[in-house]
């Protein structure tokens, strides 16, 4: 069992996980086809590793 805390990554990372630009990943999350961002502090969001990682394994099955 992994105990370690889920990473958050900020947008610049998910950005070059993604391979998308800026406009296209907040339009796939708006489609629902991709994780929403969680806000870390007023003005921050970002994504959790785990989210990112099952969306990647989500295209590589699919």
């Amino acid at each position: 069992m992994d105990t370690a805390p889920d990473r958050i990554l900020r947008l610049r990372a998910v950005l070059k996980i993604a391979g998308f630009s800026r406009a296209t990943l907040y339009r796939r999350m708006q489609a629902g086809t991709f994780p929403r961002q969680i806000r870390i502090a007023e003005r921050c969001v970002g994504w959790r590793q785990s989210a990112i990682d099952a969306w990647l394994n989500g295209l590589h099955l699919g």
